[in-house]
């Protein structure tokens, strides 16, 4: 059973990874869309194309099970494109944790992409989930584009700035981007200790592979991994190399020196 992961950049990698530990012998197809990428700031219409055009492609691939480990894709498209694909392909989409944050937190800041911290769809899942915890977004300017290129001194003046912009008594912290758990050690570097840490890329991978048993077909594949950018087969790019997902998948270096140092949970 071939499993689809849809996303404009490396945001995929803590989903596809956890897929990969959960079930080693899953065959997996990476849907990257450099061309396109960032997907944040695009127009909502343009997204929803560009995710059913994918998703169409991945279904020509013969992928049964289709997983959206981005937040932008997953607010904007999801609907349209469970109504694309119908009832036979489950569809995944991701969430950010606040609703278990705000269960174990009196005071949660959700990280995000600026165009996320702005929306009103963030505002939504804070109204429906937050209960008696207080809530605030902090919008991470440039972490997920400079993650997206491994620039490493980009990504740690990104959550250095973040950082300084949460309160001092914030008690968790909800990673509202799917990039953003691929610099996991750098982001809990960056806090006061004891500060506890969401992220949704483990329960995405766990409710895949729920949604996949439950079509009660054979799932045994052969643990290959393809990758489409834009739709034209690549490898996965050498910044995904840059952290341990990105490894664990195949990623390989630009050269053959020392890998990069920096590391996600």
């Amino acid at each position: 059973m071939i499993v689809a992961l849809i996303d404009s950049g490396l945001g995929m990698l803590p989903t596809g990874a956890w897929l990969r530990k959960l079930r080693p012998d899953i065959d997996l197809l990476l849907q990257m869309d450099p061309d396109g990428a960032p997907w944040g700031p695009k127009p909502e219409q343009w997204v929803i194309d560009r995710v059913l055009d994918t998703a169409r492609a991945s279904l020509r691939e013969g992928a049964e099970v289709i997983v959206v480990p981005c937040n932008t894709a997953s607010v904007t498209a999801l609907e349209p494109l469970r109504a694309e694909v119908g009832p036979g392909i489950p569809v995944i989409g991701t969430v950010p944790a606040i609703k278990p944050a705000a269960a174990a937190c009196r005071r949660v800041a959700v990280w995000a992409t600026a165009a996320t911290t702005a929306s009103a769809y963030q505002a939504d899942l804070i109204t429906r989930f937050a209960g008696a915890a207080e809530v605030i977004g902090v919008a991470c300017h440039g972490l997920a584009d400079a993650i997206d290129r491994g620039d490493l001194p980009a990504i740690t003046e990104a959550i250095t700035s973040a950082a300084a912009r949460t309160p001092a008594d914030t008690e968790g912290i909800v990673l509202g981007c799917t990039h953003y758990p691929l610099v996991l050690e750098s982001i809990l570097a960056a806090l006061p200790p004891g500060i506890r840490v969401f992220d949704s890329a483990e329960a995405v991978a766990a409710q895949t592979l729920r949604r996949m048993d439950a079509l009660d077909r054979p799932t045994t594949g052969t643990g290959s991994l393809r990758v489409l950018a834009s739709g034209r087969p690549a490898e996965l790019p050498t910044a995904a190399a840059t952290f341990d997902s990105g490894r664990l998948l195949g990623a390989l270096p630009a050269d053959t020196g020392e890998i990069p140092v920096a590391q996600d949970a």
